[in-house]
């Protein structure tokens, strides 16, 4: 009796174990999962410092004159000084200052709701129907990649404190903080929808629109500045149209993730939440465009790769930038730092 009440005891507990092991290794396996599907970019830590171009801050104009090298857009104000209407609708004169500014992150995922930016923070935000997809890459029209994106203020010349006038803040952002979460949008995910948003996008789908993006494909990438005219053209990336999140698979990730980040300030220009910020328009403030300001824009791959020595122009070939800047498995997912020229008046008073 004792021997049979002594082999159900043990028999229970090694039930009790069995489970309890079973439990373990489930939440270690989830754990993993999490970590391999939604992964941490660290982009608030050290690579703040080191993973960022900060030569491409240059060059600054102060009053007209460059200082340091690099390229400025051809828009770029010429003045050397301006006057702007204080809150008293007096002219408060001042000098033009025009720089490249980093501002805002575009992170693309494929989980519904993944923020590699805040360090690998899952939200509940989508289901099945929004999860994304590399694509097959079969090299034709048949199959697209999809990716969600959030798009965040990232002052940082402002959050590091360095020379940046409070008067050229036109966006009075000053934090890190979530702008707009392509979940939210049904536009992101569907084409007809997203039409109506874009109408002129029936205007350019035919043969000569989509050829003549050959030209701004040899300008942005021979001298690194594409044609704000042929508005509707992503140079080397491919068609700016439509504005989703549906994109062909047609050439490497990195261009692939480009062509994305620069539909998403398309559409945001549409919509009025991005302005132009180079010009003598923007220098007292920032005047909406609705057709994508090209020239004004810069892109730099922060994760999984970072371009810390340079960035690239819309449409810039990735075999110039980053065609090997793509990690299979663990690099899925990736993190693009959005620059933009910004012409401002500092005034004196």
């Amino acid at each position: 009796m004792l021997r049979c009440r002594f082999l159900q005891a043990a028999v229970l507990v090694g039930l009790l174990l069995a489970v309890a092991l079973t439990v373990r290794a489930q939440d270690e396996t989830t754990t993993g999962l999490g970590n391999a599907v939604c992964p941490d970019a660290e982009l608030l830590g050290p690579k703040l410092i080191t993973d960022i171009c900060w030569s491409c801050l240059f060059p600054l104009k102060i009053a007209g004159a460059p200082i340091g090298g690099g390229s400025v857009p051809s828009k770029a104000s010429d003045q050397a000084l301006c006057a702007c209407t204080d809150p008293a609708g007096l002219p408060s004169p001042g000098v033009v200052i025009g720089m490249w500014e980093p501002a805002r992150i575009i992170e693309l995922v494929r989980l519904p709701g993944c923020m590699p930016s805040l360090g690998g923070a899952r939200l509940d935000l989508g289901a099945f129907r929004t999860l994304g997809t590399p694509g097959q890459a079969e090299y034709d029209g048949s199959d697209k990649a999809f990716y969600n994106y959030h798009y965040y203020a990232f002052p940082v010349l402002v959050m590091l404190d360095l020379f940046f006038p409070d008067r050229c803040n036109v966006d009075h952002l000053t934090d890190f903080d979530v702008l707009y979460l392509s979940e939210l949008d049904p536009t992101w995910n569907n084409d007809e929808l997203a039409f109506f948003t874009n109408p002129e996008a029936a205007f350019v789908a035919n043969p000569i629109a989509q050829a003549a993006c050959l030209v701004d494909a040899a300008s942005a990438t021979t001298v690194q500045k594409p044609l704000d005219e042929l508005f509707w053209c992503a140079g080397a990336w491919g068609g700016l149209y439509p504005f989703t999140g549906r994109i062909p698979t047609l050439n490497g990730r990195p261009s692939e993730m480009s062509l994305a980040s620069a539909r998403v300030l398309a559409a945001l220009h549409r919509r009025g939440l991005a302005r132009q910020t180079v010009g003598d328009a923007a220098l007292c403030e920032a005047p909406f465009a609705l057709m994508l300001p090209k020239t004004q824009y810069r892109l730099s791959q922060f994760y999984p790769l970072p371009e810390a020595n340079a960035n690239h122009v819309i449409g810039e070939s990735e075999l110039r930038w980053g065609m090997w800047r793509n990690v299979p498995g663990v690099g899925e997912d990736h993190l693009y730092l959005i620059w933009r020229w910004h012409d401002c008046c500092a005034t004196w008073l």
